[in-house]
């Protein structure tokens, strides 16, 4: 059977690297130094956000699955999330090949970007429970802040397990499961 008859339908206008949208992706390093090493500066917080985001659409999912009692589909997700996890720290043994000097060659060209303005790591440590309405603050002219802001008002995956335990028998404080999502 071609892959037509079993229900497939073959893309031919679909490329490798136009469904990767590998021009858009491999031109997305726009170094702002002349050193060499920003390259690979940009690139591992680049990859870095992309694992960021594959965790946070994990988590989320986890966090429904887990409010509608479908734990199989929760738990596979967390334990990917978990291989990320390992992704992302080992991948901070590339970026440690950069030595002080050879990052601040580079540092002076970046301006006031820091790490910490990254809402996806903020989303991903209030999705898993994290909450600090102050880490706000750095987000609040940007577009992201209102989706931050819902993030804190919204349960965590930290919640919807206290709220599966009380559902399955558990002596939980009842003020545990009817709060302020954001504390």
């Amino acid at each position: 059977m071609s892959g037509e008859e079993e229900g497939h339908h073959l893309r031919p206008d679909i490329s490798y690297g136009s469904y990767l949208a590998l021009d858009e992706l491999l031109g997305a390093q726009r170094p702002l130094s002349p050193e060499h090493d920003e390259l690979l500066f940009i690139i591992i917080h680049q990859a870095s956000e992309l694992w960021l985001k594959l965790s946070v659409h994990e988590l989320a999912a986890a966090r429904r699955h887990i409010a509608d009692d479908d734990l199989g589909p929760a738990f596979k997700m967390i334990a990917r999330v978990s291989r990320i996890q390992t992704q992302l720290i080992q991948s901070w043994d590339v970026l440690a090949t950069l030595t002080p000097s050879e990052y601040n060659a580079i540092r002076p060209y970046l301006g006031q970007s820091s790490g910490f303005q990254s809402h996806q790591y903020r989303m991903l440590e209030f999705l898993m429970g994290a909450k600090d309405a102050a880490m706000l603050r750095v987000h609040e002219e940007t577009p992201y802040h209102a989706i931050l802001s819902e993030s804190l008002a919204t349960s965590s995956l930290y919640d919807e397990c206290i709220a599966l335990l009380a559902r399955r028998g558990f002596a939980i404080p009842p003020a545990l499961i009817d709060r302020d999502w954001r504390d």
